[in-house]
């Protein structure tokens, strides 16, 4: 059985706690590895180490901490493929998926080369007699991100680039469902010439996460999950003076108005709706048509296109369209929502139930499933089921349909599909919604912009990459300097007013 250890110091380090977790692989429902889950103690010895390396990398000029970004770039282009590979058989995402996954991290360390520009601070010469005053973006010290199981490689990758091209060290806590990835991230970095230490990674679980909001090193906490987690880290973190930035669940709406281009509004969904068995938080799981011959027609779209989805493991081939979900559990508790809507009186339309692939029976597949006429109310609207089910609700008007994005708990993403500018305008400015898309399914931004959610889906006032991300990881100190010029006056007793 292969296991896999924490990455402490440069190399590997098996734990010492005596507990493991499995991983699994998904496509046939089989342990692959176990994974080391750390004690208080581990963490706490991980963090001083890593506070201990800091100090020198914070003291390292910007410029050649980018030169290690653009080492990591060249890095993560070449191991692609095995580091996607890996990705696939411990998450179950296609492998095409996999390298999106991996792309998309990659080019927030493209952004991250040009850390000394970001880091720039601000001067004013003569802001009194013989007062320059300016400003500096300097490091926090240590700090730590809690990453999630659905994008193994791209969200570690986007803490990882600002953190560290900030001069910070990292302690990074990924999943334990699928930690290889994390563990080859960190020795790319080794690779590009991080030094060690620098870049801690440390499996675990509830106690591992606990450890960190504890320590009194941790200066900043990045965490992206579930909503009830979000909630608990943010608050644990300020009763203990961290900065946090932490990213939660979401309910994503599509509102397709009657003037839309419904063949690309259903190729749209289902890409959106179905991908990565939709284990994503920017994936569409509600349709808003606009107008009862809108959402029949729309209907008929998209059951032709649901019903010939591919769903198979990684292995089959670049056709597949998305593979399993990631555990057992996860699988449970889709199946168990899908048959509350039915229960609720939702029409189920495409009906994934009795889903199951030959060769694979005990694997975490689930069958795609598309339900009609839902409300509101209904237990299926207000969860993020987190699978591949798509629930379409009516609206009779532009307004009922905005309102219906607005009122929900989470404001993570939405889209509008329309040929209607006005619409569209209005849309995107009067939308509580971090992300928003127009003709645009999944509005995730590049990199050199910021990722973040509104409302329930985001705790925190920065988000991630993009220019915030700089923010986040750095603290403003701002200098007052007098140069005295001519005979000395003497001593003054009184702060001087400025001129």
């Amino acid at each position: 059985m292969r296991a896999i250890h924490h990455w402490i110091d440069g190399k590997e380090a098996p734990g010492t706690s005596g507990r493991t977790a499995d991983v699994f692989n998904p496509a046939t429902g089989e342990v692959q590895a176990k994974v080391d889950l750390a004690t208080k103690s581990e963490m706490d010895a991980a963090i001083e180490r890593a506070a201990e390396a800091q100090v020198k990398w914070g003291a390292t000029n910007p410029q050649r901490r980018a030169r290690v970004m653009m080492e990591m770039v060249r890095l993560l282009n070449r191991d692609m493929d095995k580091m996607a590979e890996m990705l696939s058989s411990e998450h179950g995402k296609t492998f095409p998926d996999a390298k999106g996954d991996i792309q998309r991290g990659l080019e927030v360390i493209e952004f991250s080369i040009g850390a000394p520009h970001l880091l720039k601070g601000e001067f004013i010469d003569g802001a009194g007699p013989g007062i320059d005053m300016y400003s500096m973006r300097q490091p926090l010290g240590v700090v730590a991100a809690i990453t999630p199981f659905n994008f193994p490689a791209m969200i570690p990758l986007w803490k990882l680039g600002p953190a560290l091209a900030s001069g910070n060290a990292v302690i990074l806590k990924p999943s334990e469902r699928d930690p290889s990835v994390p563990n080859m991230i960190a020795a790319l970095f080794k690779e590009a010439g991080l030094p060690d230490g620098v870049l801690q990674v440390v499996h675990g679980d509830k106690e591992a996460v606990d450890a960190i909001l504890d320590s009194e090193i941790i200066q900043a906490v990045g965490f992206v999950g579930s909503t009830p987690i979000a909630q608990y880290i943010y608050e644990r973190a300020a009763q203990t003076g961290k900065r946090a930035q932490c990213f939660g669940g979401a309910k994503n709406h599509m509102i397709i108005m009657p003037d839309a281009d419904l063949d690309q509004a259903a190729d749209a969904l289902v890409g959106a709706g179905y991908g990565a068995a939709g284990e994503r938080c920017m994936a569409i799981s509600v349709a808003v048509p606009v107008g009862e011959e809108t959402a029949d027609r729309l209907i008929e779209k998209l059951v032709p296109r649901i019903e010939k989805l591919k769903v198979g493991p990684w292995t089959a081939g670049n056709d597949i369209d998305y593979g399993p979900v990631v555990t057992k559990a996860a699988k449970e508790n889709i199946l168990r929502l899908v048959e509350r809507g039915v229960e609720q009186g939702a029409e189920l339309v495409v009906d994934g139930r009795d889903f199951s692939l030959q060769g694979y029976e005990n694997g975490f597949f689930v069958g795609p499933h598309l339900f009609d006429r839902v409300t509101p109310d209904m237990d299926i609207y207000r969860t993020e089921i987190f699978g591949p089910v798509l629930s379409t609700v009516r609206a009779a008007s532009y307004e009922e349909a905005l309102k219906l994005a607005m009122d929900h708990e989470y404001g993570n993403g939405t889209a509008i599909f329309t040929r209607d500018g006005d619409a569209a305008r209005d849309f995107a400015s009067r939308c509580n919604i971090g992300m928003v898309g127009i003709n645009v399914p999944i509005p995730v931004p590049l990199a050199y912009f910021t990722f973040g959610g509104w409302k329930k889906s985001g705790f925190g006032d920065l988000n991630q990459h993009g220019p915030d991300a700089f923010r986040f990881y750095t603290r403003t100190k701002t200098v007052t300097a007098r140069w005295p010029s001519g005979i000395k006056e003497g001593a003054a007793f009184n702060f001087k007013a400025m001129d």
